[in-house]
């Protein structure tokens, strides 16, 4: 069978992934903001006998290799290892989406520009005269809706009958003698040298070591002389600027625009949410609602949860008992591992299945790009990149993807700062927790408003988070990682009412089983382990007590226990089994009790002086201690460095210790 391997391009927000996702029938999270995706994702489908591999590249705005999700996007078109070169752009935003296809024309020659969001256009009151467009491109088009799944046989009849065509060879005026003398040094290649040339020109280091590497370019005295001769001219302004004249000209009687009481609307909306004013206050008002609908929707269903595997238990330790599985086996099996499990997934199911599917939601309506808008200036303030406002959003879901996140940004001090911060706005892994612990310390069931101020607290902890976040920017941007703030553009995506059906699907398949599943793994782990030192004895004392009576002292200190120490100590794979962890140190009988609910879960900790000054303390530390296992990896593997890996560690740790200290004290 024929195969045919197709790059996906285009810039953010323009539906690629959601082409991706409808022909190759994956899910990938069609995110509704830029740098939502730094990396490439492969899928395959078949059409009329012929198989295609498409890669779904990061959106970006340029091919100049400036950004992480631009060097992805380039190398893999510079090295060419696909057919088709597909640039998808946005119907509504022709020029952006134009000016990547003329640069992707410059790296590789067998391109087809699919038009995407074309019911998008209808409603604004654009009209896109599709013939003559095609004509000034000279390249197959293909307009379509991916939403509507309007096109895709189209585009793919197109991708399979595409020719290859010349590079385009741009006249870049005053830089073209230093691009010829440059040229001389490249060796023969299918490369093109024009385009290699300006990067050599523009002294791109990343570029020009991947050409030493790659034995395509020898550096010779004509380089040398060429740069001195640019030494006053701003070779990047003079590449754009060219560029843009091409992309002017390409559009040329094709776009037409009817004013709409639509684009009023949508203006009269942002003016609101990304007021100074405003923005701040409905951010928080969004995070409240949120984390309300989390906290009274949750505690129901868990009971059910509880009760349904609490009356499997008894069958599950007669059937083993009926394999004849040795005594201690059994009550391994049963009261360390099996309890530990349903424990994990009756507290941490419920609430993360209201709470992704609206986070979820506000993500792809266009909201959570608005907020991070909203705090560009004070991460500036606080020397910080803007961007970091949608590393910490993306956080919120799983730090790990936080630090990964941190590719969207440039600079690579201020990268590290979005780094090293990431972890004191909680993820989705810590949320069950803290939901657990406010409702069992600050609700109050007999009062029907009591749900209300969990949400409120909870939103109060979530600004402390992000106020921290601030504060300990600005006192890296002003020690280790001194500097200024660098400029950058934050494009506000379109508001776009997602599919309520695939939100769902996904926040339930890609957030909640993905977040549960690893807490079950570890949770197997962690019962094995947690049930040994709470039965193993010395001196007929348990190991798990003579650990945690050891670490007493320091939790005294921090306003809680040696148990809860103990517990954040095992919880390092994963925050989620923090709390088992912490029952089992509690209770003397070397095995998890039967409890029905969540209140019953809250006469345990009764039981071990825990009270208000003890929950607050417990949330402060569970917020604020050092990032799990999955993201000290992700950390090591971003930046490459055992220092910074140890500080990622260590700040959090500190800062959570300092205010419990603090609290404890003031109590």
């Amino acid at each position: 069978m024929k195969t045919i391997k197709v790059a996906l391009i285009g810039t953010p927000n323009v539906g690629k992934s959601t082409i991706y996702n409808a022909l190759t029938k994956n899910d990938v999270h069609t995110g509704n903001w830029a740098g939502k995706t730094v990396e490439f994702t492969k899928g395959e489908c078949v059409f009329e006998s012929i198989k295609y591999e498409f890669y779904d590249l990061p959106g970006t705005y340029s091919l100049l290799a400036r950004s992480k999700e631009e060097v992805v996007a380039t190398d893999f078109i510079f090295d060419g290892l696909f057919d088709v070169a597909v640039v998808v752009c946005d119907a509504t935003s022709l020029d952006k989406g134009i000016n990547l296809v003329v640069q992707t024309q410059e790296i590789f020659k067998k391109v087809v520009v699919c038009i995407n969001l074309i019911d998008e256009a209808i409603k604004k009151g654009i009209t896109i005269n599709y013939e003559v467009l095609k004509n000034n491109l000279n390249l197959p088009l293909v307009k379509m809706s991916a939403k509507e799944k309007v096109g895709l046989e189209e585009l793919l009849k197109t991708i399979r009958e595409a020719k290859e065509s010349d590079y385009l060879n741009i006249d870049y005026g005053i830089l073209e003698d230093s691009i010829k003398m440059v040229e001389k040094d490249i060796k023969e290649s299918s490369k093109n040298k024009k385009w290699m040339a300006l990067r050599v020109l523009e002294n791109n280091q990343y570029y020009i070591d991947k050409f030493r590497k790659n034995n395509l370019i020898n550096l010779s005295d004509n380089t040398k002389k060429s740069k001195e001769r640019l030494e006053k001219v701003d070779i990047n302004l003079e590449v754009a600027i060219k560029i843009r004249k091409i992309v002017v000209s390409k559009l040329k009687n094709v776009v037409y625009y009817k004013k709409k009481d639509y684009e009023e609307k949508v203006l009269k909306i942002d003016r609101i949410l990304t007021s100074k004013l405003w923005g701040i206050p409905i951010m928080l008002i969004f995070l409240f609602l949120i984390f309300y609908l989390t906290i009274k929707g949750a505690n129901g269903p868990s009971n059910l949860l509880f009760n349904f595997f609490q009356g499997l238990e008894d069958n599950i330790a007669n059937f083993l008992n009926f394999i004849r599985v040795p005594k201690v086996i059994n009550d391994l099996l049963v009261n360390g591992v099996y309890k530990t499990l349903y424990w994990v997934v009756s507290v941490m199911m419920p609430p993360m299945l209201i709470f992704f599917p609206l986070f979820t939601f506000l993500e792809d309506l266009g909201v959570l790009p608005r907020i991070a808008f909203n705090m560009d200036k004070a991460f500036s303030k606080c020397n910080a990149c803007g961007k970091q406002a949608l590393t910490m959003c993306m956080g919120v879901g799983c730090n790990a993807v936080g630090v990964t996140g941190a590719r969207i940004i440039d600079s690579k001090r201020e990268r590290l700062l979005a780094i090293l911060t990431n972890v004191f706005v909680p993820c989705n892994g810590k949320f069950p927790t803290l939901i657990a612990v406010i409702t069992m310390f600050f609700l109050n069931f007999t009062n029907k408003y009591s749900s209300l101020w969990c949400a409120l607290i909870l939103t109060l902890f979530m600004g402390g988070g992000i106020l921290l976040t601030f504060i300990i920017s600005f006192v890296l941007s002003k020690t280790i990682l001194k500097g200024k703030a660098s400029s950058f553009t934050l494009e506000l995506p379109p508001y776009r009412f997602p599919n309520i059906i695939e939100t769902i699907k996904y926040s339930f398949k890609n957030r909640a089983i993905y977040v549960l599943g690893r807490a079950v793994k570890v949770a197997i782990f962690a019962g094995f382990i947690i049930w040994g030192i709470a039965n193993i004895k010395i001196n007929n004392e348990p190991i798990l007590s003579l650990i945690s009576n050891f670490l007493d002292p320091i939790g005294k200190i921090l306003g809680v226990d040696g148990v809860v120490i103990l517990a954040l100590l095992l919880g390092f794979p994963a925050n989620e089994i923090v709390i088992p962890a912490m029952i089992m140190g509690y209770l003397k009988t070397s095995s998890l009790t039967n409890f029905t609910s969540v209140s019953a879960l809250k006469e345990i900790l009764i039981m071990n002086n825990w009270g208000i000054k003890t929950a607050i303390c417990f949330i402060v530390l569970m917020m604020f201690h050092y990032p799990c296992s999955t993201t000290l990896l992700t950390i090591k593997k971003e930046t490459n460095s055992n220092y910074y890996t140890f500080l990622a560690f260590i700040i959090p740790l500190l800062v959570g210790m300092f205010i419990a200290w603090g609290i404890n004290l003031i109590f």
